[in-house]
């Protein structure tokens, strides 16, 4: 717990005193914008979190579960030699990551990125740095089948457990209609505790929900920056600060990331948004780990953008003077607890919003990384147009049905036409913006 305390103490300390190199004392900074600014109070308004945590339909919240996931993410029993468990890379008491810029698993040789953390993850999209997991039960098989990380299997960890008479005694008490242990309910026990680390409310939170007095004059001046000049919020939206794309920020290496596991040039060097929550205590920064303060990712921002074809249209270079530059650093300082975070104790479960009423027609627009309108009705023979009206490269799949789809790169102006023959209802999305989801119901 000291070492967690010193982490945050580290944080503000070295955000106050860069400040203050930076502008030669303390002073106050009054907000770009008016706090009652109609653009800004909309702003403000976007960041208000959600008051239900979704959990799938097929994989609903019940405490027994989350109790069962909650032992098995700290349990080296998972991995092959019984020295490494989930929570060894993801400590809870270190913002559920390891707090070092590469890892090691039961190989004791260094893995190949950053540990990610695991906050709020029950809204998105896809997972790992390179979202090849499509949901949070795909994506626990990752770390356990590494081979560097626990080199374990999850049909031999089911018949370890198996022979533990309290774990086959919880495992019946969360699934009661299941015959013994098997990798499905392993990897829904620990999708389940995932889903559940929800980030605690901050200042920020008060300061949305209309208490003027919990962010500073500065610090409310950071976020007009954050979500104006600066263009901060182009990729860290909505309530959890991440869009959950995949965007090229310009950071050097040869890691193509998002590019090499949708196979698309225009994704090279893409890795998801992170959640800015809790960043604090989530240091250090980047897929590769490699910035060690919120200072240099800034200096990143300003002055180390790699030049390529694929990097982000949403990456705006912009130099800050040294008074926005302390306000930016402020504002994103109450996005993080006071003291080590814990998750969110009362969750209030929601299952997914049903499908909108599907609008009839043959046309789509992308744009604001979104599909308009979002559900289209057609009859089986016809095809839908998409039309790329926005100014990001996009990628339309369709990973299931009788024909699967890829679109390739869909670059602004272009234009996808997919025929659909057969009736049903098909799921498509955007393999660089997955948020992006398109319903087709078809009928005969």
């Amino acid at each position: 717990m000291a070492r967690s305390a010193s982490l945050l103490n580290a944080f503000l300390a070295g955000a106050t005193t860069a400040a203050l190199a930076l502008i030669g004392g303390s002073q106050a900074v009054e907000p770009a914008q008016s706090a009652t600014d109609a653009g800004l109070t909309a702003a403000r308004a976007s960041y208000r979190r959600p008051s239900a945590v979704p959990f799938p339909a097929s994989n609903p919240l019940t405490p027994a579960k989350l109790e069962l996931g909650r032992r098995l993410f700290g349990d080296p029993t998972l991995s092959s030699n019984g020295t490494v468990s989930c929570a060894t890379c993801h400590d809870p008491a270190l913002g559920f990551t390891d707090g070092v810029a590469i890892g090691k698993g039961v190989a004791r040789v260094p893995l190949v990125r950053h540990t990610p953390h695991l906050w709020n993850l029950a809204w998105g999209a896809g997972f790992f740095w390179d979202g090849r997991a499509r949901t949070i039960e795909e994506q626990v098989h990752g770390p356990i089948e590494n081979p560097l990380e626990m080199a374990e299997t999850l049909p031999r960890i089911a018949g370890k457990l198996a022979r533990m008479l309290d774990y086959r005694k919880a495992f019946a008490s969360a699934f009661p209609g299941s015959r013994g242990i098997g990798p499905d309910q392993i990897s829904a026990s620990l999708a389940t505790y995932v889903r559940s680390l929800v980030s605690p409310p901050t200042r920020f939170d008060a300061w949305v929900e209309g208490d003027g007095t919990a962010l500073t004059s500065e610090e409310q001046a950071g976020f007009a920056l954050f979500t104006g000049r600066a263009g901060c919020s182009n990729c860290h939206s909505s309530w959890a600060f991440t869009d959950r794309a995949f965007h090229d920020v310009g950071m050097p290496g040869s890691d193509l990331g998002r590019g090499k596991i949708i196979d698309l040039r225009a994704a090279d060097h893409a890795f998801q948004t992170p959640s800015l929550r809790e960043l604090a205590w989530t240091a250090p920064y980047m897929h590769d780990g490699s910035l060690p303060t919120l200072d240099a990712v800034l200096d990143h921002y300003e002055h180390g953008v790699v030049q390529r074809p694929s990097l982000s249209p949403d990456i705006r270079s912009i130099g800050l003077t040294f008074e926005e530059r302390a306000a930016l650093l402020a504002f994103l300082a109450t996005l993080s607890s006071e003291s080590p975070p814990a998750p969110v104790s009362a969750l209030n479960a929601s299952r997914p919003a049903a499908s909108a009423v599907a609008s009839l027609g043959t046309t789509i627009s992308q744009k604001d990384k979104m599909f308009q309108p979002s559900s289209v009705g057609l009859h089986a023979g016809q095809s839908l147009t998409i039309n790329n009206d926005d100014v990001r490269t996009h990628n339309v799949r369709l990973d299931t049905g009788p024909k699967p789809f890829n679109s390739g790169a869909q670059e602004p102006g272009q234009s996808v036409t997919i025929p659909f023959t057969r009736a049903g209802t098909y799921e498509l999305y955007c393999g660089i913006h997955p948020t992006m989801q398109l319903s087709v119901s078809v009928e005969r």
